[in-house]
C-alpha cells in the first residue's frame, strides 16, 4: 500500500506550479474537486452557518410559564445523581434450597439497557468482506488524497532537474524510472507478503493452579503370631508320607476321569449362574433398602398401630381385652405347608423363624425354613429349601446367626445365616447316631466345659441327644431313654428289649441347668436331670392324650405350663403331682407360651382358629381374650411365641401364614404407680404374686398330732 508522507515547505513558486498541475488533472480526469478545493467549499459553508447565529435572536416564552423573581431564580437546588435504577423491583424472592425457607435477594441488578444492536466482525482479507467493500463502490485501489501527493513529489523532482543540469530523456530519465520501478516493486511485494497475526483485539493471559498439599497417612498393625514347630524324621515316617502322596494322586486321577465328562457339559451353566450371580450381589443391597422403604411406605398405617395404637374401650371393661391384627407374614412356596415352629431372633428383636412342613404322615414332601423381619413384611429375608420336612428350630441366644434344625427323618442339622448356602453346615448322619423317628424339638443349651456349643433334642423314638459342635461334624450322646412302665421283653439271645416312649416336647429350666421337663405321646410328662439317664426324679399323669408343649415359667422356678390333645392347659408346681389350676378350651390346644413381662399372663392356640389369653391375677377361672383370627373356618392354628420386647404375639396356622397380633393394654397390665411412689417391678414383684396366687390354691399341709 503506498504511504502518505508530509510534504516539506516550497517556495511560492513551486507552491503556484503544484496547483496548476492539481487543477489541470483535476480538469483532464473529472473526477471531482481536489483536497484543498474541497477544504475551501467547506470554510465558505461554515462563514454562512456563523452569519446566522451572530444575528439577534428573540426569547419565546410558553404561556403557561412561572413567573420567578431573581431571587427564586438564583436558589440552588441539590439533586444528587446515582446508578440506582428506580424503577428496579426490591422485593424479589427466591427460594433457597439450603435453608429450605424462601428468602428475600439481597443483590438488585440495577442495569437498564436504553439501545442494543448485535453487530459482527468481519476480517478484511476474507471473501465476505471484499464482496462487501465491492458492493459499496469502494474498490482496493489507492485513495484521491494518496494519489495527488504523490504526483505533487513527481512535479516537485521535475522542477528541481529543470533548475540543475538538464539531462537527455532518453539517458537520465528511463533509467531513473526503471530504478523507481525495481525499488517499489520489491516494496510492494513486501507489503502484500506481510501477514499480520491478528487483526482484532488481542490480549494473553495466563493462569496458575493451586497444588494441594500432600497428606501422609500410615498404619501399624500387630506383627502376626510366630510359633515355633520342631519334630524329627527317620526312614519309615517319610516313606509313609511319600505312599500317602501316591495313593492320594491315584485317587484323583480316578475322580478326574469319572468326572471329565460331567464336568464338561455343567461348566456353561455354571459360568452363567456365577455371572449371573454377580450381576445380581452387585445390586443387592441397594434393592434391598429400597425394598424396604417401598413397604415402609405400603405399610405405613399398620407401622403406625404397632408404635401408637392403643385400643381406648379398655378403659370401660376390666376383664376384657382384644388383638389388633398387624402384619400377616406368607411366602409363595409354603401356602401347602403347615408352620411347625416360630421363634424370635434373641438379638434382633424384629427378627422371626418359621419352619414348613407336614403334621400329616401321608403328606410328607419337601421343607422350608422362612426368616421374616418387621420392616420388610412382603418377602423373607432368608430362605433355605430342604428335602424333607423341617419339624422345629431354635436361635442360639449368643450367636443368632446359628439356627438349629430338626427333620422329620429323624436328623437334626444347624444352618449359619452368614453363609451363602443352601445347605447346612452340620448335619448328622445315620452313622451319627441320627432319630429313627420325627424331631419334635430342638433347644441350645450353655456351651460345654471344652467350650463347644451344644443342643439337645428330642425324638419321635423315645431318645434325649445332646449334640455337641465339634470341628466340622456333630457328636451324639443320648441323655435320656424315655422308657415305659411296662415290663421288659425277653429278646431272642436272651437280653430284655424295653419299650420305649414318644418324646414330643421338653423344656429346660431358666435357673437349674440341669433340670428339664419332657412331654410325651403317652400324656405323661417325666422330671429329668442331665445327670442321671437311667431313671427319672418324677412323672406326672398330666394328660389323656399327647402333650404338645411344656413351659417352665419365666419367673417363678417351681411353676410350669403344658398343653395337650384333650382339649386343656394345665399349670403344675413340680414338688406335686397334681395340677394347681385346669382350663378346657374346647379343641385340641396347639401350643402355649408364657408371657415375657408377667409370670401370670400366658396364651395358647387351639386348632378352631382362637387365640386364648388368661391373666390368673385379674381372672382365675375365664380369658381375658378368645379371638378368633384365622380368615377361613377349617384352618388350624399350630404355633404361639410372644416378642420378648414389643406387646405383640405371632401365631402360625396349618396353611403356611405366620399372624402378627398386638396386645391391648389390659391384656398387659403393670403395676400402677402411685404419687410419689415408684411401682415396683422386677423378678421378686412377680414372683410374689405368683406366690399369692398360690397360697389360695394350694392344699394346706396335714396337721401333726
Amino acid at each position: 500500500m503506498p504511504v502518505a508522507t508530509k510534504p516539506a515547505l516550497k517556495k511560492p513558486a513551486d507552491t503556484m506550479s503544484s496547483q496548476a498541475l492539481a487543477s489541470k488533472k483535476a480538469s483532464k480526469g473529472g473526477k471531482g474537486k481536489t483536497p484543498r478545493g474541497k477544504e475551501m467549499d467547506d470554510m465558505s459553508e461554515m462563514g454562512e452557518v456563523g452569519d446566522e447565529w451572530m444575528q439577534q435572536k428573540t426569547m419565546v416564552k410558553p404561556d403557561d410559564q412561572l413567573e420567578l423573581t431573581e431571587g427564586e431564580l438564583k436558589e440552588e437546588f441539590t439533586r444528587i445523581l446515582t446508578a440506582n435504577n428506580p424503577h428496579a423491583p426490591q422485593n424479589i424472592v427466591r427460594f433457597s434450597f439450603k435453608e429450605k425457607v424462601f428468602k428475600q435477594i439481597a443483590s438488585v441488578d440495577q442495569l437498564a439497557i436504553h439501545f442494543s444492536l448485535d453487530g459482527n466482525m468481519l476480517h478484511k482479507d476474507s471473501d465476505e468482506a471484499r464482496r462487501q467493500l465491492a458492493r459499496g463502490g469502494l474498490a482496493e485501489a489507492p485513495s484521491e488524497p494518496a494519489v495527488a501527493e504523490g504526483e505533487e513529489k513527481a512535479a516537485e523532482a521535475g522542477a528541481e532537474g529543470g533548475e540543475g543540469e538538464a539531462k537527455p530523456e532518453g539517458e537520465g530519465g528511463e533509467a531513473e524510472k526503471e530504478e523507481g520501478a525495481a525499488q517499489a516493486a520489491p516494496a510492494a511485494k513486501e507489503g502484500g507478503s506481510k501477514k499480520l497475526t491478528n487483526q482484532f483485539n488481542f490480549s494473553e493471559r495466563a493462569s496458575q493452579t493451586f497444588n494441594n498439599p500432600y497428606r501422609e497417612r500410615g498404619t501399624q498393625t500387630e506383627p502376626p503370631p510366630r510359633v515355633n514347630f520342631s519334630a524329627t524324621a527317620n526312614q519309615w515316617e517319610i516313606y509313609d508320607a511319600y505312599a500317602e502322596d501316591i495313593q492320594r494322586q491315584e485317587k484323583s486321577k480316578e475322580k478326574k476321569g469319572f468326572r471329565g465328562q460331567q464336568e464338561s457339559t455343567s461348566r456353561k451353566k455354571i459360568t452363567a449362574i456365577e455371572n449371573q450371580g454377580d450381576d445380581i450381589s452387585r445390586i443387592e443391597k441397594p434393592a434391598k433398602i429400597l425394598e424396604r422403604m417401598v413397604n415402609q411406605n405400603t405399610y405405613d398405617d399398620i407401622a403406625q398401630d404397632f408404635k401408637y395404637w392403643e385400643d381406648v374401650s379398655d378403659e370401660y371393661r376390666e376383664q376384657e381385652g382384644t388383638l389388633l391384627p398387624l402384619w400377616k407374614f406368607s411366602y409363595e412356596k409354603s401356602k401347602r405347608l403347615a408352620v411347625t415352629a416360630i421363634c424370635w431372633d434373641p438379638k434382633y428383636r424384629d427378627l422371626l423363624a418359621v419352619a414348613h412342613g407336614s403334621y400329616d404322615f401321608l403328606k410328607q414332601t419337601r421343607g422350608l425354613i422362612c426368616l421374616y423381619s418387621l420392616k420388610n413384611p412382603s418377602f423373607p429375608e432368608f430362605i433355605y429349601n430342604t428335602e424333607t420336612g423341617v419339624m422345629c428350630l431354635d436361635i442360639h441366644p449368643a450367636y443368632p446367626h446359628l439356627v438349629a434344625v430338626g427333620f422329620y427323618d429323624g436328623s437334626v442339622g444347624v444352618f449359619s445365616l452368614t453363609e451363602k448356602i443352601q445347605e447346612p453346615m452340620y448335619k448328622c448322619t445315620a452313622k451319627g447316631g441320627k432319630h429313627t423317628d420325627p424331631v419334635w424339638q430342638v433347644k441350645w443349651q450353655k456351651d460345654d466345659l471344652d467350650n463347644n456349643m451344644n443342643f439337645f433334642s428330642i425324638g419321635g423314638d423315645g431318645r434325649v441327644v445332646s449334640w455337641t459342635l465339634v470341628k466340622n461334624e456333630l457328636l451324639c450322646t443320648d441323655v435320656i431313654l424315655l422308657k415305659l412302665d411296662e415290663s421288659p421283653a425277653d429278646g431272642a439271645d436272651g437280653t430284655q428289649l424295653f419299650t420305649l416312649g414318644c418324646g414330643t416336647a421338653f423344656d429346660f429350666h431358666k435357673q437349674t441347668d440341669y433340670l428339664f421337663l419332657v412331654g410325651t405321646e403317652e400324656g405323661k410328662i417325666h422330671k429329668c436331670s442331665k445327670a442321671y439317664s437311667s431313671q427319672f426324679l418324677d412323672t406326672f399323669d398330666a394328660h389323656h392324650m399327647a402333650v404338645h408343649s411344656v413351659r417352665w415359667n419365666a419367673f417363678h422356678p417351681k411353676i410350669f405350663l403344658s398343653c395337650s390333645a384333650d382339649w386343656t392347659v394345665k399349670i403344675w408346681e413340680h414338688t406335686s403331682n397334681m395340677p394347681l389350676f385346669t382350663f378346657d378350651l374346647g379343641s385340641s390346644v396347639g401350643d402355649v407360651a408364657w408371657a415375657p413381662y408377667s409370670s401370670t399372663v400366658f396364651a395358647a392356640v387351639t386348632s378352631d382358629g382362637k387365640v386364648h389369653v388368661f391373666d390368673l391375677n385379674v381372672n382365675k377361672y375365664e380369658p381375658l381374650c378368645e379371638q378368633v383370627v384365622v380368615t377361613k373356618k377349617k384352618t388350624k392354628l399350630t404355633h404361639i411365641e410372644f416378642n420378648p420386647t414389643y406387646p405383640m404375639i405371632i401365631v402360625g396356622d396349618d396353611r403356611g401364614y405366620v399372624t402378627s397380633l398386638k396386645l391391648s393394654p389390659n391384656l398387659r397390665k403393670m403395676p400402677k404407680e402411685k404419687k410419689g411412689v415408684e411401682a415396683q417391678k422386677g423378678p421378686e414383684v412377680e414372683i410374689a404374686k405368683m406366690d399369692k396366687l398360690l397360697s389360695l390354691v394350694r392344699e394346706p399341709p396335714p396337721e401333726k398330732n
